[in-house]
């Protein structure tokens, strides 16, 4: 099994780390815990009760909620090329140590027909780049599930192809250092040679590298459907002319609407030129109250060559006005450094973390004065439209107000679309760990449960309880 120290990984949307906790939860006694060589620790061994990979990732998963006191966040499922050995990263903080961000990745590996066995490694967040690939050789040399030492049952030596430009092999992914933004809205790793992109914020990171990599990090867009009897006539009329949205008929299939989005991002940003996006690969993404898929392929913009591309998109519903929100995560990576440099991004993906806190705080001081603002400006327009409706100056002036209070209206809408990004991550992340939120629905208070725990509770008194679609989601209620 020496073949683990290298890998692959598919990460998704959400955040990613590792954990090593010492709470009042103890391991269970069928696991064997081994201190890293240079830091970290080991756990592997039977899982009882769990016949499968997915049960077995449940478990793993648990036992870190339990022992940290904290809810793990996790990246996408993914698999040891040539084995049957599946992994998942996750981070944790480690409430009883002092809240010690952790980072670590959980494996299962089938052993026969409803038998599966895992193990975790894990280390401080800030250490774990440099000690995963250690720890992953000290744990080959020590658990063999099913008690076989075939060496051709264990991950293949080599790391995994992942992604479009599956030529080659995959290097592992650099050492990250985390890097806050400014205003405490958002958090990133950073390797060497890469950079923040100047004036970030509000959650939103947008990095390069020193290739010419790219990588977007929940990008919230605001977009106009353009099936929408209202956006129609704004665009007849050219009040939506220069403004800085996407155009997008919110019925069209999302994955096949990614090369438009980037091409329109482009336009947005002032650039010249296509994306040229072509589409290989294409999945939908399950979501309540929501639609995202995940899509890889490539794309080659002015001046930048060929860049293997991998994408996340997610779109609320529209409302009445035609206006919806879409959240983007992006990596593009020129194709000559892809082997090299796609772990990284990956790695890159699941080190993000959102304030969430702090995003609904700031949008709620951004979007309240605008909103007492529209009341204000709808009564005077409506005094002056009473005393003055058949004076040809009271008439202009109240459509003048009336346009003020479009305007109003939209950057409201555009402020609330911090909320919206803030809710789809957290809706991305409860979906990668089993889970759903679910309302109380006599005092409104909103929970996350495990999707087992949930779905009991919901059956056995529906009227009571019920689930919480992602666009609903009260990031500050708990039961």
């Amino acid at each position: 099994m020496h073949a683990l120290t290298r890998f692959s990984v598919f990460l998704s949307l959400s955040v990613v780390c590792i954990c090593a906790c010492k709470a009042g939860a103890q391991i269970p006694a069928q696991l064997t815990t081994v201190n890293g060589s240079q830091g970290g620790k080991i756990v592997y061994g039977q899982q009882t009760g769990a016949a499968s990979q997915a049960a077995v990732l449940i478990k793993l998963l648990t036992q870190v909620h339990s022992l940290c006191g904290d809810k793990p966040q996790i990246g996408q499922v993914f698999q040891f090329k040539g084995t049957n050995y599946v992994g998942v990263f996750f981070t944790v903080t480690d409430r009883p140590e002092g809240s010690i961000p952790l980072a670590g990745m959980a494996i299962a590996a089938a052993t026969g027909p409803n038998q599966a066995e895992g193990a975790m490694i894990y280390d401080r967040a800030s250490s774990f780049g440099t000690t995963v690939n250690p720890l992953l050789e000290q744990l080959s040399g020590v658990w063999h599930p099913g008690g076989s030492s075939d060496a051709a049952a264990a991950p293949a030596s080599g790391s995994a192809s992942v992604g479009p430009a599956a030529g080659g092999q995959t290097a592992p992914a650099a050492p990250l250092t985390r890097v806050t933004l400014s205003d405490n809205t958002a958090s990133v790793g950073v390797p060497a040679g890469w950079q923040v992109t100047p004036g970030c914020a509000n959650g939103t990171i947008t990095m390069v590298g020193p290739h010419g990599e790219v990588v977007d990090l929940a990008l919230g867009l605001t977009a106009e459907d353009t099936s929408n009897r209202f956006v129609q006539q704004s665009m007849r009329n050219g009040s939506l002319n220069g403004a800085k949205f996407v155009f997008l008929p919110y019925n069209t299939d999302l994955a096949r609407a990614v090369p438009s989005i980037l091409d329109q991002m482009r336009r947005i940003g002032g650039q010249g030129g296509s994306s040229n996006a072509q589409i290989t690969k294409a999945e939908q993404i399950p979501a309540q109250g929501q639609r995202c898929v995940h899509v890889t392929g490539t794309t080659s913009p002015p001046g930048r060559g060929t860049n293997e591309m991998e994408a996340w998109a997610c779109t609320t519903p529209p409302g009445p006005n035609g206006m919806y929100g879409i959240t983007l995560f992006l990596i593009a990576i020129p194709t000559d450094y892809a082997n090299q440099e796609r772990a990284t991004g990956h790695a890159i993906l699941a080190s993000f973390q959102q304030n969430t806190a702090l995003l609904k705080a700031q949008v709620a001081a951004a979007t309240g004065p605008v909103i007492a603002g529209m009341n204000h400006q709808i009564e005077v327009e409506a005094g002056h439209y009473i005393g003055y409706v058949n004076q040809i100056g009271a008439d202009a002036k109240a459509r003048g107000q009336a346009g003020d209070v479009q305007h109003a209206a939209q950057q409201a809408t555009w402020e609330a679309g911090q909320t919206i990004n803030a809710q789809n991550v957290q809706g991305f992340t409860n979906y990668l760990l089993d889970q759903s939120v679910v309302q109380n629905n006599i005092t409104g208070a909103q929970g996350t449960l495990w999707n087992n725990a949930a779905n009991a509770l919901v059956q056995a008194n529906p009227n009571k309880y019920s689930y919480v679609p992602n666009s609903n989601i009260n990031l500050g209620s708990q039961f």
